[in-house]
């Protein structure tokens, strides 16, 4: 068949602001564009709080991003989304502005990324504009089941959620009643009932959607795929295996102030170092930012803060440490810092529940220590770092990472499945 015109849509992109999903997005944009059975177009919000700059061509919302006529940001206000229901009251940004960009494009699948900024009404838009025309939704954590920035943590001790209800979601936030939680779900609910097909890139997070009530027959289970990587560590040193790297988002939820607090607890005279490798410190609540400040300097004999990094210096940093540390307090869906450990041979240490358990085997490609534990997560470095030749053992049993080529022939497969589902639902 003629090349697969597939439209992806993102709530960020990585040259606006660094995060997993907005770099898987951009990956799968260019892997696309290099493969000869697709034509891809990427869509990506922009703007405040995300990225200060607010200019956009006179007349619409959308501009193409970097000359590419095939990827664009679209600039949306959202000094005034509503968080709980996960939409705009500036109905025009999706009724005119977005509803144009479908129709001027035309394409054969719309495979939303995210909705986050935009709207779940993006996707009822979709499907009016385009009534035959398949829609994919890949899912990225848990957000349209919790309303604490899709992490399933409770408010009010940071504890692991298993499942969301009324009741429950009150309990987090007492503001809301549970009557309010319940027309939440209902409105989601009514929009992701459009989709043709879920992707879910970890198991963790496809069975916490069915037991949410996602339809079985709708979700299917598909990791992410990462492009290649050119990467030649050559000949390894007999040096010891002590340097911990840190790559990825400074967010309360991502644990580098347990990571910190490990390395307080290992003292001055510890025999390692830790490098920082992160963005988004500046975007934090003060408090957060004061606390994990506080410990960078307690900790500056052993800790270094790097900063932010491009995706494509990675394999360099990476090749500067021996263990990469994902201390994070949430479940994770399928953390694109554990992969890209993996494809440069760096053994894991991890916490010990949802995607990360999932993609880390403990003891034999890497550790795992239990979630939020700063003084079992210590005792777990002193061993990984102190235990002779365990570096090399953990190194040489890294898993494959399912390569990007895969992934495209499993999407072009879905997509094909969900077209001609489609076409025989919609009548021509």
């Amino acid at each position: 068949m003629a090349d697969l015109k597939v439209l992806l849509i993102s709530h960020n992109h990585p040259e606006v602001r660094a995060g997993g999903a907005e770099q898987y997005a951009a990956e799968l944009y260019d892997a696309m564009r290099a493969s000869s059975k697709f034509e891809p177009i990427l869509v990506a919000r922009a703007g405040p709080p995300v990225s200060q700059t607010s200019r956009y061509h006179e007349g619409t919302l959308f501009t193409m991003l970097n000359e590419d006529p095939n990827q664009y940001l679209v600039y949306t206000d959202v000094a005034d989304y509503d968080w709980l229901y996960g939409r705009s009251p500036r109905k025009a940004t999706l009724t005119r502005f977005f509803q144009e960009f479908l129709t001027a494009h035309q394409p054969d699948v719309v495979h939303f990324q995210h909705t986050l900024f935009l709207g779940y009404d993006a996707i009822r838009v979709a499907r009016n504009a385009l009534p035959d025309v398949p829609i994919v939704y890949t899912l990225h954590e848990y957000l349209p089941i919790c309303h604490n920035n899709g992490q399933m943590l409770r408010t009010m001790d940071g504890s692991l959620c298993a499942e969301a209800s009324p009741r429950r979601c009150h309990e987090c936030y007492p503001n809301v009643t549970p009557q309010t939680f319940f027309m939440r779900r209902k409105f989601i609910e009514s929009h992701l009932s459009l989709v043709d097909r879920f992707i879910a890139p970890s198991i963790t997070l496809l069975e916490r959607y069915l037991e949410w009530g996602l339809p079985e027959k709708k979700i299917v289970h598909e990791p992410y795929g990462r492009p290649p990587v050119n990467w030649d560590e050559g000949a390894l040193d007999e040096r010891a295996r002590n340097r911990l790297g840190f790559f990825g988002q400074l967010t309360p939820y991502k644990g580098i102030e347990i990571l910190l607090e490990a390395m307080r607890l290992l003292g001055p005279d510890f025999d390692g170092h830790l490098w920082i490798h992160g963005a988004n410190l500046d975007l934090q609540p003060h408090d957060y930012r004061d606390r994990v400040s506080a410990l960078l300097d307690e900790t500056r004999l052993t800790v270094t803060y790097v900063g932010a990094y491009a995706a494509d210096e990675v394999g360099e940093r990476m090749a500067t440490v021996d263990w990469i540390v994902v201390p994070s307090l949430w479940w994770e869906n399928s953390p694109l810092v554990i992969e890209e450990a993996f494809l440069h041979k760096r053994p894991v240490i991890c916490s010990n529940v949802g995607g990360m358990a999932e993609k880390v085997s403990d003891g034999v490609d890497g550790f795992h220590f239990r979630r939020g534990d700063a003084h079992h997560l210590a005792e777990v470095i002193e061993r990984a770092t102190g235990t002779p030749g365990i570096w090399e053992k953990l190194r040489s049993q890294a898993p494959a990472v399912h390569d990007m080529d895969t992934h495209l022939g499993v999407l072009e497969q879905i997509y094909e499945d969900a077209l001609a589902a489609r076409t025989r639902a919609v009548p021509r």
